[in-house]
């Protein structure tokens, strides 16, 4: 192959993957129809990047994905919670790893030091689902069971935010 078939080429390839790959930062959704951008917006980038993916999943009809980042946005919520407030060693084992989500949602939900109130319940329900999306093999996540939980999961996500003091 001659040199100017090899740049060609590769021109013709940069071409194709600028016109048919989403870009390397991913695509902004076209609604919040599960998180308001708003209630993430200026917290930190990576959970910006979270609540995207949660809206564009749901609104592509991809609800176990939904699933799995809800769950995945509740459990970066509740470490940066004890992190800003640095009491870490409440959420970590013995060997200084945190614990998987359903211990950190029993910690959480039973820290004196603040009070989730109503959404317990729905971080209860966010893990179930997303553990189910994520393990399960013949559970498929469908809108019905994100949408019973949409009121709901802004209070959490809300509320979670405010208390790693995300936002004031």
């Amino acid at each position: 192959m001659n040199r100017l078939t090899k740049f060609i080429a590769k021109r013709f390839q940069a071409d194709v993957d600028r016109i048919a790959k989403p870009p390397p930062e991913g695509t902004k959704p076209r609604t919040d129809q599960v998180i308001d951008f708003n209630l993430v917006k200026g917290t930190e980038v990576y959970i910006e990047r979270v609540a995207d993916q949660i809206n564009g999943t749901y609104e592509n009809g991809w609800y176990d994905a939904c699933a799995v980042m809800l769950r995945r946005l509740i459990e970066i919520l509740i470490i940066e919670a004890f992190e800003k407030r640095r009491i870490t060693s409440r959420i970590k084992d013995d060997n200084g790893n945190f614990y998987r989500l359903s211990k950190l949602i029993d910690v959480v939900c039973s820290e004196s030091t603040w009070d989730l109130g109503s959404s317990k319940k729905t971080l209860q329900a966010l893990r179930e689902i997303g553990n189910w999306s994520a393990h399960k093999r013949r559970y498929n996540t469908n809108r019905h069971d994100i949408d019973k939980h949409l009121s709901n999961i802004r209070l959490a996500v809300q509320a979670l935010i405010y208390l790693a003091k995300l936002k004031k």
